[in-house]
């Protein structure tokens, strides 16, 4: 097509076999946009392509990405709030008529196989190296190992036992992001069947954690499985999200960059892998921890009295 269309926060220019989506880097654009800058999202990565009104006199185009397709909405297992979604190019109500027409171009380029699961990664992950500071401890990945180093203030006393964490990019088989905005998020890696090194303490992480919830015949965690029964907050292969810490520009971006190279270590996979885990309902003793750190939040000022309740209910809610 070789056209740009310039909207509210971002511009896509379209190429012969891709749209180059170029984020807005002002004040008031949303900081994941400003984290991404750009992205290349080839026409193969699609499922579908929508326009619909949007709020106080504007359209909306949205290009629909594949399932598997993409790592970073892979890694937000619809957890992005609608003003994040770097998929939506936000127009005014006058340009509608220029957007179907975008719209109905892109539509005519679809991949046949467009409703199908993207058998592999189609569109790039944020480069490494990166980090960003979660509330018990810094998270690094460069490339090639991921990083977890303890905080004095934040970490729990069953994550000092552990010592800092170093994982392999192999040792993994995926990765749980829980959003931040949810007040008990964290960034979990999953390990594979043999657990990963506690290089600090030369043992291996079960040997710290004791049993793992979902064991396979192999005596190791199942694809697709938690890496622990325990919290967050007690598992050394987890950091823990906070107000202000770990905030999605910073950590979505970093747990996609995981996920992509996770999954490109795992060359077998026919479609794509179960390397995600849904982060929704958790056992009775994961919520009981999380209402205990929501105490420890409230008691210090940093959670007001409603949300305290408000967060209580919900999480007891989920029982």
């Amino acid at each position: 097509m070789g056209d740009v269309l310039a909207g509210i926060h971002a511009t896509w220019e379209f190429d012969t076999d891709a749209v180059l989506i170029r984020f807005e880097r002002g004040i008031r654009a949303p900081k994941l946009f400003q984290s991404l800058r750009e992205r290349r999202i080839p026409y193969a990565a699609l499922s579908s392509v929508t326009l619909t009104p949007g709020k106080r006199n504007t359209v909306v185009l949205r290009a629909v990405p594949r399932v598997g397709a993409d790592p970073l909405v892979e890694a937000a297992a619809g957890q992005l709030k609608e003003g994040y979604d770097p998929y939506r190019l936000v127009l005014p109500a006058e340009r509608e008529v220029l957007a179907e027409y975008y719209a109905d171009e892109l539509r005519t380029v679809l991949d046949p196989a467009s409703d199908e699961p993207a058998e592999r990664f189609l569109v790039a992950a944020p480069e490494a190296p990166m980090s960003f500071k979660a509330y018990d401890g810094r998270a690094g990945f460069d490339g090639d190992r991921v990083s977890f180093r303890w905080s004095w203030t934040g970490a729990s006393s069953a994550k000092w036992k552990a010592g800092d964490q170093t994982f392999r990019v192999g040792e993994l088989a995926g990765i749980v992001w829980r959003s931040p905005e949810a007040l008990d998020g964290y960034l979990r890696l999953i390990p594979r069947t043999a657990a990963p090194v506690d290089h600090r303490a030369g043992g291996s992480l079960d040997d710290t954690l004791g049993p793992v919830a979902g064991e396979g015949e192999t005596g190791g965690p199942a694809v697709g499985e938690p890496s622990a029964s325990r919290a967050a907050d007690q598992d050394p292969a987890a950091v823990l999200f906070g107000l202000g810490y770990g905030p999605v520009h910073e950590s979505l971006p970093f747990a996609a960059a995981v996920l992509e190279s996770v999954r490109r270590t795992q060359p077998g996979s026919g479609g794509p892998a179960p390397a995600l885990v849904s982060a929704g309902r958790r056992d009775p003793a994961d919520i009981a921890e999380r209402i205990h750190h929501l105490g420890e939040l409230h008691r210090a000022g940093l959670v007001t009295d409603a949300e305290f309740s408000a967060k209580k209910a919900e999480l007891l809610s989920e029982l």
